[in-house]
């Protein structure tokens, strides 16, 4: 699916020192002042890392069917969902515990994302390109789009009416009325589009995996707009918790750049070895842990100094991570 990007990507981090001040394996001492399970989805174990955020230890390794790739919140924040695309299945897990819940049989859940209003659970099936529309409550089918080639990852309009959905297979973005489940548009966009996100000052935001910019496109009409220079490999953005910054993981590059999230300049870029692929970040915002595709690894990413903290071992293929903050 993307093998010349992970070649790509295994060649650049091996040619990368790890930061100065990384920690190889378990540090000495705290990493996140606030304690929390960091849950890490190893797409190619079929498993899920539980990891001790203060500690970095890991605390538990959860089995899931086949092949988990991303996860998120319930609306409500009481349950996990692990969307395990080759498994066809939601994996719902309690955060505080981290025990599973129930399951859901889903139609290769590759990507999931709920509106803004939380009404409504955009799923994006990579493999059987379609795009389906589920009622966040009960999670019924409201629509389902067969959309060539690759559905990637998604995004919502703020009013929740729209959603977006890159097309990976052939550099296109889709928009699609929720409501009736109506294609808008596709429109092309650069080579490889993977991360999508919805800014309210400067429209749809794009990473292109296969070069090294994002583009911003007119969320109306799809056309493209500019595109803005990160590294190579431009794979996923994430805006930062007081939405001052958006950060670019740069997966062939090994680097991780963070946009100005007004004028989206590149402010500043920190190494981040082993193919950064998703992120979270801590509640304080002060660091961003981020999954390490080639590496098998987890890195602690200190936004204040640059500095690597710590590089946590995991399972293989570690890709979605979410940082749970305990009460």
């Amino acid at each position: 699916m993307e093998r010349r990007a992970f070649l790509g990507a295994l060649a650049a981090s091996a040619a990368l020192p790890a930061a100065a001040g990384a920690r190889q394996g378990l540090p000495t001492g705290p990493l996140s002042e606030r304690p929390g399970r960091v849950f890490v989805l190893n797409s190619r174990d079929a498993t899920i890392s539980v990891l001790d955020s203060v500690t970095g230890a890991e605390r538990a390794r959860v089995p899931t069917l086949r092949e988990p790739h991303h996860l998120v919140y319930t609306p409500d924040r009481r349950e996990i969902i692990v969307g395990d695309s080759a498994g066809n299945e939601f994996q719902f897990l309690d955060p505080d515990t981290a025990a599973v819940t129930r399951r859901l049989r889903i139609s290769n859940p590759y990507h999931l994302l709920f509106s803004p209003d939380r009404t409504m659970l955009t799923v994006a099936s990579l493999r059987r390109d379609q795009i389906d529309i589920y009622s966040a409550g009960n999670f019924e089918l409201r629509h389902r789009l067969s959309v060539p080639d690759m559905p990637s990852h998604i995004a919502w309009s703020p009013d929740s009416r729209v959603t977006y959905v890159t097309l990976q297979g052939n550099n296109r973005v889709a928009a699609v009325e929720a409501a009736t489940g109506r294609l808008l548009w596709t429109q092309p966009t650069g080579k490889t589009p993977a991360g999508i996100v919805f800014s309210p000052r400067h429209g749809l935001i794009v990473a292109n995996m296969g070069e090294d910019n994002v583009t911003i496109q007119s969320p109306e009409d799809g056309r493209i707009l500019r595109a803005v220079r990160t590294a190579a490999g431009a794979h996923n953005i994430f805006p930062s918790p007081d939405g001052l910054f958006l950060y670019v993981t740069n997966r062939v590059a090994g680097t991780i750049t963070a946009l100005e999230a007004e004028t989206l300049a590149a402010v500043r870029s920190f190494r981040a070895p082993g193919a950064p692929d998703c992120l979270d970040f801590s509640p304080d915002g002060r660091q961003a842990w981020f999954t390490q595709r080639v590496a098998n690894r987890v890195g602690v990413l200190d936004l204040e100094t640059g500095a690597l903290i710590a590089n946590l071992p995991v399972g293989r293929s570690p890709h979605g991570i979410l940082f749970h903050a305990l009460a």
